[in-house]
């Protein structure tokens, strides 16, 4: 179920981002930041949600995540496909929070 969060949170802050983005540098209208407002709210929330003893760890483990989406937002929203080095940087912070995420804690 966390990890269907993360993802979730993630398409909520890539968007979110987008919208500002797409304000200020593609010269949208202002009317694009309310729904980037309630995206980054929505995100904000959702990671709440996360099956985590502490905040830090699940914004850590979140991180891995969100680069990963952020790639899928390259490629699907941008139309720009993501590199070999894009791939291999962003399946070494998947490892890397699956690490964080999936530990045996004793605590």
């Amino acid at each position: 179920m966390t990890l269907s969060i993360f993802i979730a949170a993630a398409v909520a802050e890539i968007a979110g981002c987008f919208a500002f983005w797409s304000w200020r540098r593609l010269d949208k209208s202002p009317l694009w930041l309310i729904p980037g407002v309630a995206s980054l709210i929505l995100f904000a929330w959702l990671l709440t949600l996360a099956d985590t003893s502490a905040a830090g760890r699940a914004y850590a483990a979140y991180g891995g995540v969100y680069i990963a989406a952020s790639l899928a937002w390259l490629w699907l929203a941008e139309g720009i496909r993501p590199d070999r080095w894009d791939l291999a940087g962003a399946a070494i912070c998947i490892a890397g929070a699956s690490v964080i995420l999936f530990a045996p804690r004793t605590v």
